[in-house]
């Protein structure tokens, strides 16, 4: 059995390392600094530059716009979720032919710009309107509003199949056969053991679709949808001050920031029982 004969004096704590001074970190502390620079001008010249008529001519429109823009990006992310889900299983299935039409409807929806296929929607098919009227159509196609809802539906379920097939896929196999060995159905454990697992490792990936798909509604503006950016480019129109489209800017910064600080409490509050 050992013991301490002498007590180990106390030492002094090590010295604090000395972060370097590099060209490197010189170089972003100076462009660290224009950017606040900029910003503080920019909040000077908005302070100073403020024009109540204006505010009181505009502001409610911006408020509409911005609701235009909620609406239009809720609804397509919910239609394009829903459309997803079969073009998904369509992607992992066996069938030749069920596979490759969800794979062409992929890649011509996510190789093309939302900007083209808002136009092939809305003057393409636009120019079809005695065949839509024929079905009962025409009432749809005719409309901006309901042009630019497909096509930012159809553009975002292409993006959405492939993060849904992407997360299913990342499961491991052991967790089909184990559901398999204790006798559970096959969409039973889908539905209870596959699903929640993949949606986990889907949560990031769609708040990203979310927010690009955010600032890709500001396209519908140029087909007459008076969305935030639509407002904007009418309150241009009528002022010529370009401040107009700053202030589009800090709505849809703000719109972005925060979604994304709800998405992370979101993904925090689901995943807190993978932290140790």
């Amino acid at each position: 059995m050992s013991y301490a004969e002498a007590l180990i004096p106390a030492q002094p704590a090590p010295p604090e390392l000395m972060k370097k001074v590099t060209t490197a970190r010189i170089v972003g502390h100076f462009v660290v600094g224009l950017w606040i620079l900029l910003g503080l001008a920019l909040l000077a010249m908005m302070i100073t530059n403020w024009d109540n008529e204006k505010f009181f001519k505009f502001g409610p429109r911006y408020l509409h716009g911005l609701m235009t823009t909620l609406e239009l990006v809720a609804f397509s992310v919910v239609f394009g979720a829903l459309l997803s889900v079969p073009l998904a299983f369509a992607r992992m299935s066996k069938n030749p032919f069920f596979s490759g039409f969800a794979y062409v409807y992929v890649y011509i929806f996510r190789g093309t710009p939302l900007l083209a296929q808002l136009f092939l929607v809305y003057y393409g098919l636009g120019s079809f309107r005695p065949q839509l009227q024929s079905v009962d159509l025409w009432w749809f196609f005719r409309e901006a509003w309901y042009c630019g809802l497909l096509s930012m539906t159809l553009n975002t379920a292409a993006y959405q199949t492939e993060i849904l097939r992407g997360a299913i896929e990342s499961v491991h196999r052991g967790q089909h056969e184990a559901a398999s060995s204790l006798g559970i159905h096959k969409i039973v454990a889908f539905y209870k053991v596959i699903l929640p697992q993949a949606l986990i490792v889907a949560l990031r990936p769609y708040g990203n679709e979310i927010i690009l798909l955010i600032k890709g509604s500001a396209v519908v503006a140029i087909i007459t949808v008076f969305d935030l950016m639509g407002e904007t480019r009418y309150a241009f129109s009528q002022t010529y001050d370009y401040q107009t489209y700053l202030w589009a800017a800090i709505f849809y910064l703000s719109i972005v920031e925060a979604l994304r600080h709800l998405w992370a409490w979101f993904e925090a509050r689901l995943t807190r029982h993978l932290k140790r």
